[in-house]
């Protein structure tokens, strides 16, 4: 298991925010647990000088293209990069330095898989520079896949068909468990477990991680097959849970090979 850092931007400024209570509408009724007074290349160039590669820079909402592309300069080849993500700007995101797009509400148009634009987007970037955000909330028994600031349920479930069907159209997955997203309460194990059991290419969960019994946690649920991301709970945001260096240090005793690499196609 491989701590993946993140980048979350709003309003041009990184922040870590409770994620269920992000609207589309702005800033109204969404909690925030940390806002930074540093600039977020600050973040991108520390990133940078660990070796952390394939962390995550996501905007959410409108007015962070600025935010991003100076992050994606500050590291060229190793960061992701999603939020708002579409055929049309893909690839100018790729050209700007991200090493991958991360993308959801793209591909789940009215609630269902729209394959036409899932085949045209992994044919635009290219399968290895695709990752899919299959970020996830409960409904009844089950968890279902959520778009557009995880507000939105799609008919997709989570699960080991879906996991399955869509490995085939991209490099990674990136999930949030959305129902404790920023809470640092506890992981959700059950999906966990199911990532665990079903997911055939490298996976990140992200959701509810408080401290190192709870990375433990998911480490030994997954067999180590998952990687995580650690926001609220880490002290680069402010956080009391867990030291930004243990995770740093964490990764280079793993000495694992990269998720994605940086090398141009």
């Amino acid at each position: 298991m491989r701590f993946r850092p993140c980048i979350d931007l709003h309003q041009g400024v990184v922040k870590q925010i409770v994620g269920g209570t992000l609207d589309a509408g702005g800033a109204s009724g969404t909690i925030t647990n940390f806002t930074s007074d540093r600039p977020p290349s600050y973040y991108a160039r520390l990133y940078r000088s660990d070796g952390l590669l394939g962390g995550h820079v996501i905007m959410l909402g409108p007015g962070n293209e600025d935010a991003a592309r100076e992050c994606l300069s500050a590291w060229p080849g190793g960061l992701q990069v999603g939020g708002g993500i579409t055929l049309e700007n893909a690839s100018y995101w790729i050209d700007a330095g991200a090493c991958a797009v991360i993308v959801t509400s793209f591909v789940f148009r009215n609630g269902v898989i729209d394959r036409a634009r899932l085949d045209q987007l992994c044919r635009r970037v290219g399968r290895r520079r695709l990752v899919l955000d299959l970020s996830c909330r409960r409904r009844g028994d089950d968890y279902y896949i959520v778009t557009d600031h995880w507000q939105k349920f799609t008919d997709t479930r989570l699960d080991g068909q879906a996991l399955d069907d869509l490995s085939g159209y991209c490099s990674e997955f990136l999930v949030h468990a959305a129902d404790v997203e920023g809470l640092c309460s506890g992981v959700e194990e059950e999906v966990v477990r199911i990532l665990a059991q079903s997911a055939c290419i490298p996976t990140t969960y992200a959701g509810g991680v408080r401290n190192r019994d709870d990375l433990a946690r998911i480490d030994t649920l997954s067999g180590g097959r998952l990687d995580v991301t650690v926001g609220s709970a880490l002290d680069l945001f402010g956080g009391r849970g867990i030291r930004y260096l243990d995770l740093v240090a964490w990764n280079r005793q793993s000495t694992p090979e990269p998720v994605v690499s940086s090398a141009p196609t």
